[in-house]
This record gives structure tokens, sequence and C-alpha cells, in this order.
């Protein structure tokens, strides 16, 4: 299970995203705080809000795939990426389409992957994730090394 999270203060503005790893084998793979296999915490110099969004989706599905992944479900509190992914929506912003698109390669080497949404409330590791990023990069490294993201 991967759940994800992009920032942006200002949009565009600075910005990060924010990821957890998640066991989905673990009887408690759903709920917001549970263990982490790996973590993602990104600064990503100016962006928007979508953008950084995307951002954490992609970096987190590379990670699944380095990790032996051969499932992902998405938790998103982004609807218009879940919509988007699932084809309900097109990709009408240009600024989107090279990430919507890498996206999608990464999630068909999976043999199966999900994208769903959830309240804000309930992703709240990812949430704290791109916010450390903003707020202090250098912790935000020793977080993603600590959980072997690199």
């Amino acid at each position: 299970m991967i759940r994800t999270d992009g920032a942006a203060r200002g949009n565009p503005g600075p910005a990060s995203c924010g990821a957890v790893l998640i066991d989905a084998s673990r009887p408690d793979a759903r709920e917001p705080d549970a263990p982490p296999l790996a973590v993602i915490a990104r600064p990503l110099g100016i962006r928007t809000n979508n953008v950084a969004e995307y951002a954490g989706v992609v970096l987190a599905l590379r990670l699944a795939h380095r990790l032996g992944a051969e499932e992902v479900d998405l938790v998103l509190d982004s609807n218009l990426i879940v919509e988007q992914l699932t084809g309900r929506w097109r990709v009408r912003d240009a600024k989107l389409k090279g990430l919507f698109d890498e996206a999608q390669r990464l999630l068909g080497g999976f043999r199966r992957w999900s994208a769903s949404h959830e309240p804000r409330a309930r992703n709240r590791a990812a949430d704290a994730l791109a916010n450390l990023a903003l707020d202090d990069p250098e912790a935000a490294a020793a977080a993603e090394r600590r959980y072997g993201a690199q």
C-alpha cells in the first residue's frame, strides 16, 4: 500500500512530496499510522500543488518497483489524481501530462494496482513527510535513509 501527498506553499511555491510504503499483508495496513517499509520526504523546488502530488506518486511507484512489489494500492487525498489515474477524468494540464504518463508506465509494471481517495485526515503520515521536506530538508533526507528509500 502506498500513501502519498504533495505540498506547495503558494501555488506555485516551494513544494515537496511525502509518501509511505506499507506492507499490504499487515492486518493494520489500511490504518493511517501503519508502520512503513519505506518513506519519501522530498523537496521539489518551486512547483504547483498538483505537480507535487503527482511527483509523490511517481517517486513512490519507482520505489515500490525497487522494493520488488508486484501489486500496489494507492491511497491518496488528491481526488484529481485518483480520477485521472483510473481514467475517469482526462489530464488537461500540460504540466501534469508527463507525470501522468510516467505514473501510467510505472503502474503498467505491476500485476495489479488500484487507486482510491481518502480524506486528508487519514493521510497524515504522508502529509507530515511532505511538510518535513519543506521545513527541514536534512531531517527529511535522514528519514528516507532510515527507511531505506534512497
